[in-house]
């Protein structure tokens, strides 16, 4: 861990995935969380809302050196916040995580991480098929191999609960506008993922669901979002905080809805 000077504060970034996070034993009982993604927009307004719950936060990011929203986010809850360098594209990077914070349970794991081609390479016609397989890397498959390399820290929790952002737009059901092929297309996919692991993962009693956050004014959603970031996260964690084991494998909507397949 290394420590950033930020004004009067001082805050925890792990420079390597090799620096140990203290183990949830050493202080405290807090619940904790792990973030993907969490930068910027939806990830970041997460990470501030259980900060300021008082949850501990495992807050992951591609470059937090550079991450500076975060970084004075974790400068106002030293004792809340560790930052940590994630690619979720990366394999061997989500495998070091895990063992970087082995001893310590995960309460919720929450796939924030995700990636929105450029609408100039997602239409019929013009279809850039090296962007499709970046975004299945993130958007698909990632959610997955965190499950994978997180499942006894999850399953050794006292919540054992699994989310994973999706989008209607995944849904098949709910498609009425066309295009847009590599990014529904990644999130349809991760859709049955999630369904199939809530099913396989049913006999630890983990609790896994998808949740769209809505349209969101954040730098993937645009400025014409119908809603703010914390408008999204008060109502996916109000979700999050009435989930019953027997709604493993449902889709919903921030507001509660469910959303069809």
């Amino acid at each position: 861990m290394e420590n950033i000077q930020t004004g009067c504060q001082k805050i925890r970034i792990a420079v390597s995935l090799n620096d140990k996070a203290p183990c949830s034993g050493e202080k405290t009982m807090k619940k904790t969380v792990l973030i993907t993604g969490s930068n910027r927009g939806i990830g970041l307004e997460f990470v501030r809302q259980y900060a300021l719950s008082d949850w501990r936060v495992f807050a992951c990011c591609r470059n937090p050196m550079s991450a500076d929203a975060l970084n004075r986010l974790a400068a106002q809850h030293p004792e809340q916040i560790n930052i940590y360098p994630l690619d979720v594209a990366n394999h061997s990077h989500i495998e070091q995580l895990a063992q970087t914070l082995s001893g310590n349970a995960i309460d919720l794991l929450i796939n924030n991480a995700g990636v929105y081609p450029p609408e100039s390479g997602d239409a019929f016609g013009m279809t850039d098929y090296e962007a499709w397989t970046h975004t299945f890397a993130v958007n698909t498959m990632a959610p997955l191999k965190m499950a994978e390399a997180f499942l006894q820290p999850i399953a050794g929790s006292h919540l054992k609960t699994i989310i994973t952002i999706t989008s209607k737009m995944g849904s098949i059901a709910d498609n009425r506008g066309g295009g847009s092929y590599i990014y529904r297309s990644s999130k349809a996919a991760v859709n049955i993922v999630m369904k199939s692991l809530s099913i396989d993962l049913n006999p630890k009693q983990i609790t896994v669901v998808l949740l769209h956050p809505g349209w969101v004014r954040t730098d993937m959603g645009g400025p014409n979002g119908l809603i703010s970031t914390e408008q999204s996260v008060t109502g996916m964690r109000h979700v999050i905080d009435n989930l019953k084991f027997e709604d493993s494998g449902k889709f919903y909507a921030f507001d509660g809805q469910i959303v069809p397949w």
